[in-house]
């Protein structure tokens, strides 16, 4: 190992070297991007300034479009970049940022599901008690947590990928550092960070994943004992748009980080990658929006407040 020279640069290989590819991957990726950002804001903002929204459903989704922004704009922005000018080149320091944000907000959204998963249930099955179970303090209590939560699992992680050396290869198979990445190209025993990954993360997703699909057995029982069908078609809606976003995004962080990785899954990786760090974020507010009516009320109430400032 000592005359191992350590680099201090990656390149990021990205989906593909080829010119006609990379100029239409940079046009299709720029869509969703700007999409992705037009489309959370606009839920962002209407939450905000609609009184007919500020309730804990609202206050949750807020932070979900604030999350999926965030964490897109992680990737997002540095990938067109590269595309554009084909550098692909990133030093440890932005690598190792990059991880620590990307793994922050996608960690955030994992509890945040878990905490919204708890809002439908004391809103269906105990109805009467809504308000004072999900007052705005145990909200922002419980928003704290996510964030917190969130924060915390992804600082553990960039810490410890701070021990790692590199000198093998420079080149991630991807157009974004993330921490399986480094494991496979560092030069350091991954033991001690592979162990936590699997220890850490897979009790808290575990963990997780429990306190979001549990309330919703106790939610489907009681969505059986509704006799109108009205209301449960109304109960189902609320609930099927949150299972929809729940099912995509954990399909996606398994994959990434729990199947071995090997030579013939790089394009795959690939594919999910894209999958939870750009096609989530846009495809969560079109879930929401398009299936929900008070969302879709608060806008056209919003357009047409706008007109009228525009007239007078």
């Amino acid at each position: 190992m000592g005359n191992v020279t350590e680099i201090s640069f990656f390149t990021l290989v990205g989906l593909s070297d080829h010119p006609l590819t990379m100029n239409g991957l940079f046009l299709l990726f720029l869509l969703i991007y700007l999409m992705t950002l037009i489309t959370n804001l606009l839920i962002f903002f209407l939450v905000l300034t609609d009184y007919n929204l500020h309730n804990p459903m609202y206050f949750f989704l807020a932070n979900l479009a604030f999350l999926d922004m965030s964490y897109s704009s992680v990737t997002a922005p540095r990938m067109l970049f590269d595309l554009v000018t084909k550098r692909h080149s990133i030093s440890i320091p932005a690598c190792i940022s990059q991880v620590f944000f990307y793994l922050s907000f996608a960690g955030s959204e994992l509890f945040l599901l878990s905490a919204m998963s708890y809002d439908r249930y004391i809103a269906i099955c105990h109805p009467l008690h809504y308000k004072l179970m999900m007052s705005w303090r145990v909200c922002t209590h419980m928003a704290s947590l996510v964030w917190v939560g969130g924060c915390s699992v992804s600082l553990v992680h960039t810490l410890l990928s701070l021990r790692l050396s590199f000198c093998r290869t420079s080149s991630i198979h991807n157009f974004f550092c993330d921490l399986p990445h480094l494991y496979q190209i560092t030069c350091t025993d991954t033991f001690i960070n592979i162990m936590v990954v699997f220890l850490l993360s897979g009790i808290i997703l575990l963990g997780v994943f429990f306190f979001t699909f549990l309330p919703y057995i106790f939610i489907f029982s009681t969505i059986l004992r509704i006799r109108t069908k009205t209301g449960k078609r109304k109960a189902f809606s609320t609930c099927s748009s949150h299972l929809t976003v729940v099912f995509i995004f954990y399909g996606s962080i398994v994959f990434i980080y729990f199947v071995p990785s090997s030579s013939n899954m790089v394009n795959l990786n690939k594919l999910f990658s894209v999958i939870t760090s750009l096609i989530n974020p846009l495809l969560n507010p079109l879930i929401y929006s398009l299936r929900n009516k008070d969302l879709m009320e608060a806008l056209m109430r919003t357009y047409y407040h706008l007109k009228l400032i525009q007239a007078s």
